[in-house]
């Protein structure tokens, strides 16, 4: 193969028709590729030997990279006969794809059924990871694809090899890099040796081959300085999976974690779906901040690995899109269903498996406050026009607002039978596109019911409940009745109404408590339940057990709400000689920076503490302080936070403990008394040197009521009751609310 490298360049010319020719259904259905790789120079020479199933007489559009060159392609119309033509091509370049190409063959030259196209071309790929643009992380760091010496990382987006949108393709992969490499793509890696003379021209290359046994949408190569670590595992039925861990040097020591945390959520998910698709599973540590599943393995970014990331949302979440994404795949440009049942498996799901039910409570919380905090109505769209997460609010509807549907999906068919559907999906789509049509059929089929209502009101249309309690009372019975007491009342729905169940819990006399269920369906719905003892509080769906919105004022206070806040105010309250160099004003650099694209109007106020202390007028504030302010500080915390927060000489009281020493720092938030709605947050440190963690990582701490730091570590946590609640109490009497 040496003697193809670059010793023919390929002379393309653009092609004109009379009459413009559609695009075909063709797909290429096996790559086999040789690529060497040099990291020094970003750089890679290629060679793709390409099975496609062509569609006769119609032209065929090819992607790459436009930093590639085509340098020769040849066609064969079978695989023992080679026609050997250099093609005349039409080459474009989309002005809105400007990194990449389209080469098209005529469709003189596309005769239909098994076509074999080789290609060869060489090129550079240098997108430098860069961190997103959003005030708190939700995605990975962006990047087309990199070659370089800090790693590689070529995916789908980078656009390394030829391809069809929606091929479905097998891949033989021969990779070849510089010595103390190591290659890591999907399937399995069949041998790896000196690459020979006669294909490496450079001395000191090692070859890779890797090989997939099952199809897959794209082909995703990483390369690095690894230490592989490797054992055999058996599930509790028996399936034998190959699992790994490929960690750079210094995170070496941490192999045996990530494996035997694979082992146990491999074991789960099989019980639950079925056998796992692949015949391997590695653990790939990256150069950049990520988070992604790909089949057979998943690429961590090096700070996710160092904190031990082997959390159901972390590590369990890319063991799920195995099954979910990986092997059942999904046209996210006709709505993404992946990533919510993939979040209501791993992130959720996970707990109530597992037996800890606060915790999946607690998860389910979670997943209503981020939606109803970063959702607002003005700014909802259905969650079947989800594709992929760009920044909070995507992530809202695409992954906790879905998570939330297939949660009430499972409580509308039942427990057997939701999950009998989900390992009817994996094994009738296995290898396959499904899209939500198909997941609902596959559910109303296994529950024998009809549940087109359903999808239009969860997937296609726009929304959740609003609901409140009204008109509540509690009637004593005679005494010579079966129950003491009766209480009824009403939910009101306001806007869009919805149709859902909805259990009420109801608290009585004797310490005891009582499930009401009911299913709400119009703009108010009546309730009555007979009672044993007397009620005293009654409280809408405490478990957070369905979909639906939450007022700002009703959840704990968070720094959340101040990010959500449509108006918001920041209080420099350093005081000292040295606060131009305080870390807190890169905390103000970074919203500076988020606003910049805003209009003049709707950006953050910035401005200093006055010796009142009075708050801006309208909307949440966040203040950045420290000890020169504590006189004026407290009283204003005192009116918001009562008796929660005290700012002592040499330290801080929380939820009554003390906290004291230079290295202490504290995040805290209240509703605002007079803007229950708004929030006030207090960033608060003893010192400039135990402010600059808290600085910099301040946002990833979005759903905490607060946050103790001592040195920069958080070591204590904890979320206040919300000031407002859906909770009713009665009084004495007959108590009508």
């Amino acid at each position: 193969m040496a003697a193809l490298w670059l010793l023919f360049c390929l002379t393309s010319s653009v092609l004109t028709t009379a009459t413009p020719q559609p695009f075909s259904a063709s797909v290429i259905s096996r790559h086999d590729l040789f690529v060497q790789i040099d990291p020094e120079r970003h750089a890679l020479l290629a060679a793709d030997r390409l099975t496609i199933e062509a569609i006769p007489g119609r032209p065929l559009r090819l992607s790459l990279a436009g930093t590639l060159h085509l340098d020769r392609l040849v066609l064969s119309q079978s695989s023992t006969e080679d026609i050997g033509r250099d093609l005349a091509l039409q080459i474009e370049h989309e002005a809105t794809a400007p990194f990449g190409q389209y080469i098209t063959l005529p469709a003189a030259l596309v005769t239909g059924g098994a076509m074999t196209l080789t290609a060869h071309y060489h090129g550079v790929i240098d997108d430098p990871p860069k961190e997103p643009r959003h005030l708190r992380f939700v995605t990975p760091s962006e990047t087309a694809g990199h070659i370089g010496a800090e790693g590689v990382y070529l995916s789908s987006e980078t656009q390394w090899y030829l391809d069809v949108p929606e091929s479905l393709s097998r891949y033989r992969l021969r990779v070849a890099l510089p010595s103390g490499w190591t290659a890591v793509t999907q399937g399995q890696r069949r041998s790896s040796a000196p690459c020979p003379a006669e294909l490496c021209r450079e001395a000191g290359l090692v070859l890779a081959e890797w090989e997939t046994a099952e199809v897959s949408e794209a082909l995703t190569l990483v390369a690095n300085r690894f230490v592989e670590t490797s054992r055999e595992w058996s599930s509790s039925g028996g399936q034998s999976v190959r699992l790994a861990t490929y960690l750079f040097p210094e995170d070496a020591g941490l192999a045996d974690e990530y494996l035997e945390a694979t082992a146990r959520y491999l074991d789960a998910y099989i019980s639950l779906l079925g056998p796992y698709p692949f015949e391997s599973f590695a653990v790939v540590e990256n150069f950049f901040a990520s988070g992604l599943g790909m089949p057979s393995f998943t690429l961590l970014g090096s700070g996710v690995i160092k904190r031990h990331y082997v959390q159901p949302y972390a590590l369990g979440h890319e063991i799920v899109h195995s099954w979910i994404g990986n092997s059942v795949f999904n046209r996210v440009d006709r709505g993404n269903w992946v990533e919510g049942l993939t979040t209501y498996l791993a992130n959720y799901y996970w707990h109530e498996w597992s037996g800890d039910h606060a915790q999946a409570r607690d998860q389910r919380h979670l997943m209503l406050r981020g939606y109803s905090l970063h959702v607002p109505p003005e700014r909802d769209y259905p969650l079947a026009q989800f594709t992929r997460k760009q920044d909070e609010r995507d992530n809202a509807i695409g992954y906790q607002k879905a998570a939330m549907v297939f949660h009430l999906l499972r409580q509308e068919v039942g427990e057997e039978s939701f999950w009998r559907s989900l390992k009817t999906l994996v094994a009738q789509y296995r290898g396959r596109y499904a899209d939500w049509h198909d997941v609902e059929r596959i559910f109303a089929e296994t529950a024998a019911k009809d549940l087109r209502w359903f999808f239009a009101q969860w997937i296609e249309d726009t929304g959740a409940p609003a609901l409140t309690l009204k008109n509540v009372t509690a009637h004593p019975l005679p005494r010579d009745a079966d129950a003491r007491f009766t209480l009824s009342g009403s939910i009101a729905q306001t806007g869009h109404v919805f149709q859902s169940p909805l259990p009420l819990l109801v608290r009585m006399s004797n310490g005891s408590q009582h499930l009401v269920s009911t299913q709400v369906s119009g703009a108010d719905t009546l309730f009555q339940s007979a009672l044993p003892f007397k009620p005293l509080t009654i409280e809408l769906d405490p478990e957070a057990m369905v979909l639906r919105r939450l007022a700002r004022r009703d959840m704990p206070p968070v720094l959340t709400h101040y990010v959500t806040d449509t108006n918001r105010s920041v209080i420099l309250a350093l005081g000292g000689s040295d606060t131009d160099r305080h870390p807190f004003q890169d905390v103000v650099k970074r919203i500076r920076s988020q606003d910049a694209q805003k209009a003049p109007g709707q950006r953050t106020a910035i401005m200093t503490l006055a010796e009142n202390a009075l708050l801006p007028g309208e909307g949440s504030v966040l203040i950045l302080g420290g000890p020169a302010s504590r006189l004026t500080l407290q009283p204003l915390l005192s009116t918001h936070c009562g008796t929660r927060l005290q700012l002592r000489d040499g330290g801080v009281t929380v939820a009554g403990k003390a906290y004291d020493g230079p290295g202490i720092a504290l995040v805290a938030s209240c509703h605002r008394e007079d803007r229950p709605g708004s929030v006030v947050t207090s960033v608060y440190a003893l010192t400039p040197q135990s402010a600059t963690t808290v600085a910099r990582l301040l946002f990833f701490y979005g759903w905490n009521s607060y946050v103790v730091f001592q040195d920069g570590k958080p070591i204590a946590r904890g979320e206040w009751d919300a000031q407002h609640s859906q909770e009713v109490s009665l009084d004495d009497a007959q108590s009508v609310h």
